[in-house]
């Protein structure tokens, strides 16, 4: 123990004493450890928002799309699923883009068309005000409900009921505030306007049903109602391939895919950079060896074993590596903060891939230093002492 406390001690005053050396031969450890912790952080916090996002949405919610574009469907279709006992909403919806203006205030938005059972199947809350009635639907009311951030833009205020706004050359009247849900990686979960599905149809001149949700009485009955769902859109369709019907568990299985072959490019990016900082330290302790060949001679002649000299230059490419990786983390943190200020979202440091780096640079220190250190143990004193 004694020894290795020695030999610490040596590869700091032989770090120390060339510090500019030093630091860019760290360099290249340093900035393969910003790049594994910060692109796994970023990856990692993006998979944790998508998942809240997910979950938020129910483990009893069913998403059906129609893939063909010559196929669509009416609420008519839809009336077996809104009877069968096993589920307890049905809800289509109709994506419209637009600009959303109020005074000198706009906005670009996708606002949704939907329907009196949204709300509840989506699982939305309301802050204040009403949701979309039968009544809006029928008569294609020219009513919005909108999200907290429509609210800050457009009105600097939440007392907005009753506050009209512009989009598509129409004016809609805000009857209902939606309680503020936050921000994932897709962007503000808040920014939100839903209109009367019909109000939707006759502003994109589509009446045809695409996309709807569909949720279950309970999670346990999930399985039943997407095995009658697809039963259903085969039925109305004659192609199994014209739909797609989607649980949380296929989302999260598809995110879960998509994410981990990411983590591993961006490991594997990254881990190219920390190899190159190895080959630099394995580089500067050849060129440590050549310079001090008379320390070593000395200190073999007067006694020091071949093991005293390999665990010495062992132990100064591992302090080279084990600082580069800990400067690197330092500066992984101040970059994560500078990222949840630029992108607005919180990002905390991935511990996995922090204490994967600091392992794997200490790999790295004994991996690269270890040629340099044999090479210096293996010299006799009458060699060593010659050299100049």
């Amino acid at each position: 123990m004694m020894m290795f406390f020695n030999s610490v001690r040596l590869a700091m005053r032989s770090v120390t004493k060339n510090k500019m050396r030093s630091f860019l031969t760290m360099l290249g450890i340093i900035i393969g450890v910003m790049s594994v912790v910060m692109l796994m952080s970023i990856a990692q916090s993006a998979t944790g928002s998508i998942t809240g996002a997910i979950a938020s949405m129910g483990a009893e919610l069913l998403t059906v799309s129609i893939t063909e574009e010559d196929i669509a469907l009416t609420e008519d279709d839809l009336s077996p699923l809104k009877e069968h006992e096993s589920v307890s909403g049905v809800a289509p919806y109709l994506t419209v883009s637009g600009t959303v203006r109020s005074g000198s205030s706009y906005l670009n938005v996708s606002a949704t068309g939907v329907t009196d059972t949204y709300l509840d199947v989506a699982d939305l809350k309301l802050q204040s005000g009403r949701s979309v009635v039968p009544s809006d639907l029928e008569w294609n009311t020219k009513v919005a409900v909108i999200g907290t951030e429509i609210a800050g833009t457009l009105y600097q205020s939440y007392d907005v009921i009753g506050k009209t706004f512009t989009m598509s050359n129409t004016i809609f009247t805000v009857v209902g505030l939606l309680t503020e849900s936050g921000s994932d990686s897709g962007g503000s979960l808040d920014s939100r306007v839903l209109i009367p599905l019909t109000t939707a149809q006759h502003i994109s001149d589509n009446t045809d049903i695409t996309t709807f949700y569909v949720k279950a009485v309970s999670a346990d009955a999930v399985a039943e109602v997407k095995t009658y769902t697809e039963q259903l859109m085969y039925s109305l369709t004659g192609d199994e391939d014209a739909y797609s019907v989607y649980d949380q568990s296929q989302l999260q299985s598809t995110l879960d895919s998509v994410t981990g072959t990411m983590s591993l490019l961006y490991g594997g990016i990254a881990a190219i950079s920390l190899l190159v900082g190895g080959i630099g330290i394995m580089n500067i302790m050849l060129v440590s060896v050549a310079e001090r060949t008379r320390e070593i001679g000395i200190r073999k002649a007067i006694g020091a074993k071949r093991k005293h000299i390999m665990m010495q230059f062992l132990t100064e490419a591992c302090v080279l590596s084990v600082i580069g990786c800990l400067i690197g983390l330092g500066l992984s943190v101040v970059g994560l903060r500078v990222y949840s200020l630029i992108a607005k979202t919180e990002t905390e440091i991935y511990s996995i891939a922090a204490t994967a780096s600091l392992a794997f640079c200490s790999v790295i220190g004994i991996a690269f230093g270890g040629y340099p250190a044999a090479k210096a143990a293996a010299m006799t004193p009458i060699d060593a002492l010659q050299r100049r």
